[in-house]
């Protein structure tokens, strides 16, 4: 249970770190003409978290030594990327009036992020799995 409140922190973290920074971006593509109106803002933030969310709390599949890590990987990704979609469809980070091939576009880049962030998560897990086992054959060597 405590893994997974730190895992949806951090999560969350990233999914808010990621939300500013694609503000700054567009800010700078408006000349600083960036508005939103309506409280946008807030769905958006709020829709953040709710990302944050669906790819922090599935982590919890990683937990479970039984399942094949390409399932848990499958899980992981297909509900975070699932709750994605809803909020970003939901708050309008998927520009729909711009047509199907730009939706396409937005859709794609969101998975290369998710799949990157992932992947970076992945290497250090098994760079510490690989550190922690050179340990363990260490102390065994030493005993």
């Amino acid at each position: 249970m405590k893994d997974l409140l730190k895992y949806s922190v951090i999560s969350i973290g990233i999914a808010l770190i990621i939300f500013c920074l694609s503000g700054v971006v567009f800010d700078c593509i408006y000349d600083g003409n960036f508005v939103l109106r309506h409280y946008n803002f807030t769905r958006m933030v709020i829709g953040a978290i709710l990302v944050g969310l669906g790819f922090g709390l599935p982590t919890v599949v990683y937990q479970n030594d039984r399942m094949a890590m390409p399932i848990q990987c499958l899980i992981h990704m297909g509900v975070g990327c699932v709750v994605y979609l809803a909020v970003a469809f939901n708050v309008g980070w998927i520009p729909v009036e711009h047509g199907l091939g730009i939706c396409i576009g937005t859709v794609m880049g969101m998975v290369a992020a998710a799949v990157l962030i992932w992947f970076f998560f992945f290497q250090y897990y098994k760079k510490m799995a690989y550190k922690m086992n050179q340990k363990i054959e260490e102390y065994q060597r030493n005993v």
